[in-house]
């Protein structure tokens, strides 16, 4: 594709045509982008509940001398 082709073209309809080139309609986009975005939320939900769990577990530590040669 010509540079003075591909500028002239909106970008939406190069997303489109890109797409639709693979396979994937807009009911599938839309779906594969709730699913992304459910597990985005499940993963912070998850990493909140393991630092709230891990902030009674944590205790101060003394730092070990250690013999350099």
């Amino acid at each position: 594709m010509a540079r003075d082709e591909a500028s002239s073209r909106k970008a939406c309809c190069l997303v489109s045509e890109i797409l639709e080139q693979a396979g994937i309609d807009r009911q599938k986009a839309r779906q594969l982008r709730r699913q992304v975005l459910e597990g985005i939320i499940l993963f912070c939900q998850w990493q909140l509940g393991r630092m709230n769990e891990a902030a009674p577990r944590a205790t101060a530590r003394k730092a070990r001398k250690v013999k350099v040669e």
